[in-house]
């Protein structure tokens, strides 16, 4: 069952899936329908898991669902996986890759695999203040605090001096 992300509680799962690249209008359009018509659908063990997503600076798309109405189960969470893995073919997108970083420069949102980022940051090209994005959160809450975040605060800082 599709909701408003608002909707659902804190404790909501999240999956966030970076994009190598951003979408074009047309693209974000064309995939919110189809993320739309996939939560629509969506079940486990044959019970509505009430659920929702967000696609955010036209890269990141993130599903959320409330597991305390209904959980998702490994049919279900791979189910979504394999929706994931259409978008990628149809869009000639990789989201599924989890060795790539997401930072600001600004406006624009930079994405670097992670051995050119830890390169980045021992020349200090980034920095400890460089706002990068924690895809590792787990929550609707710690989207909402924790996924936008200075690298120093995440598990980014690891590669900084």
């Amino acid at each position: 069952m599709l909701v408003e992300f608002n909707v659902l509680s804190d404790d909501a799962k999240v999956w966030i899936y970076q994009a190598n690249r951003s979408f074009s209008e047309t693209e974000l359009e064309e995939i919110k329908l189809k993320l739309a018509g996939f939560i629509t659908q969506w079940t486990a063990h044959g019970s509505d898991l009430q659920a929702s997503f967000e696609i955010k600076y036209k890269r990141f798309i993130i599903i959320a669902v409330d597991q305390e109405r209904q959980a998702a189960t490994g049919c279900s969470i791979d189910a979504s996986v394999h929706f994931i893995q259409q978008l990628e073919k149809e869009y000639n997108v990789d989201l599924l890759d989890k060795m790539n970083v997401s930072y600001k420069q600004g406006e624009y949102i930079a994405y670097k695999d992670l051995k050119d980022f830890r390169k980045m940051a021992k020349d200090k090209a980034v920095t400890g203040k460089t706002i990068v994005f924690n895809n590792l959160v787990a929550t609707k809450a710690e989207f909402l605090e924790n996924w936008e975040v200075p690298a120093k605060e995440s598990w980014h800082g690891r590669f900084l001096n």
